[in-house]
């Protein structure tokens, strides 16, 4: 059987901007070019271990989630796919503006958002809902690897009627920069990144754009594969 691709809508950096730069540098890996980059020479410095801390997040490349991965539904293509992305990002909408931190999220760190932003939240709704028609509906293996015995009542209904549990409500814009860490281990490791993170001087994110992202079977990295800026209302 051929290996079968899963595709992702996510938030990513423009290309080359300092935060573009940051992410790809910390996680070891450029998405747009599928690339492997060496780390800051700081970080694996203060922390030896860096290579293994970020191996999570560095399967994916930098980004935030808007639509999670899915495998295409009977009769989609990844070309319907493509200018499904180019539509959604034509529709004039608020442009979400946050302030972007450092912290920890669930067991593991992220670049996450200061304060809830209702526009940001409409926009991954928006996303979730648009495209659903491309998405195949899960397996009983993904569904079981969501571990429902351990979510919300809400979250299981949302893992089955989108295919993922934190959408809507539950939605939490994250750049995920490690792996789930302990406690003690966490502390010291959000110190460093919020050291590297505020060399950027970066107080205002727009999310401003999506990028459709590529995995070619559940052994490879994700790459990018189109990019479209949002357009302003």
């Amino acid at each position: 059987m051929p290996p079968i691709p899963r595709y992702a809508i996510y938030y990513a950096p423009p290309q080359g901007t300092a935060l573009d730069q940051f992410g790809a540098e910390m996680l070891g890996y450029n998405a747009r070019v599928g690339a492997t980059l060496p780390f800051p020479k700081d970080v694996v410095e203060e922390q030896p271990d860096w290579h293994h801390l970020s191996e999570d997040p560095r399967k994916y490349g930098f980004h935030a989630t808007l639509k999670a991965p899915m495998a295409l539904a009977d009769g989609k293509t990844e070309r319907a796919l493509l200018a499904a992305c180019a539509e959604f990002a034509n529709t004039a909408r608020p442009i979400p503006l946050i302030t972007p931190i450092v912290n920890s999220i669930s067991g593991f760190i992220a670049l996450i958002p200061g304060g809830r932003s209702s526009e940001l939240d409409q926009l991954a709704a928006d996303a979730v809902c648009a495209f659903d028609s491309f998405r195949a509906p899960l397996t009983a293996e993904d569904r079981a690897r969501r571990n429902p015995a351990k979510l919300t009542p809400r979250q299981v209904d949302y893992l089955d009627r989108w295919g993922y549990p934190y959408v809507m409500e539950e939605f939490r814009f994250h750049m995920t920069l490690t792996g789930p860490l302990d406690q003690a281990k966490r502390e010291r490791v959000i110190v460093m990144l919020r050291q590297s993170f505020a060399r950027l001087k970066l107080t205002e994110l727009a999310v401003d754009r999506i990028a459709l992202f590529k995995q070619t079977d559940a052994k490879a990295r994700f790459t990018i594969i189109g990019d479209w800026p949002l357009r302003a209302r």
